[in-house]
């Protein structure tokens, strides 16, 4: 196996965007439409990590959660605490699996998890 690809399902285009894009630092990697007034499907990613994101209402139901491995959980937090959402402040928590996690929920109920684990 090479990796998985979630699929998360979203409702407006524009908050996908501020979410993903704008607050949390994706970038997009491709869009695509069946016709001008179809449904969006598209790839946002953050260095390896690839998400799509799909109005199609057979592709996935919201409220989907992933979790995320991270490197330096500490300089994410601040990057998100620096961009200053209006509707997202996460923190981060130690948990009793020694991990430190910073969770997020975009506007569609999705949550991601991203984690850094203890030295131990």
């Amino acid at each position: 196996m090479k990796g998985a690809t979630p699929i998360f399902r979203m409702f407006d285009e524009t908050k996908a965007k501020e979410f993903y894009l704008d607050y949390l630092g994706f970038t997009l990697a491709w869009e695509h439409r069946f016709e001008p007034d179809m449904p969006l499907y598209m790839e946002v990613t953050l260095d390896a990590l690839s998400i799509h994101l799909s109005e199609h209402h057979g592709d996935c139901t919201p409220g989907a959660a992933i979790r995320v491995e991270l490197g330096d959980i500490e300089a994410f937090h601040s990057q998100l605490a620096a961009r200053k959402s209006k509707y997202s402040r996460p923190g981060i928590h130690e948990t009793p699996w020694d991990t430190q996690e910073v969770t997020v929920t975009d506007p569609f109920g999705n949550r991601i998890i991203f984690f850094e684990r203890l030295a131990q």
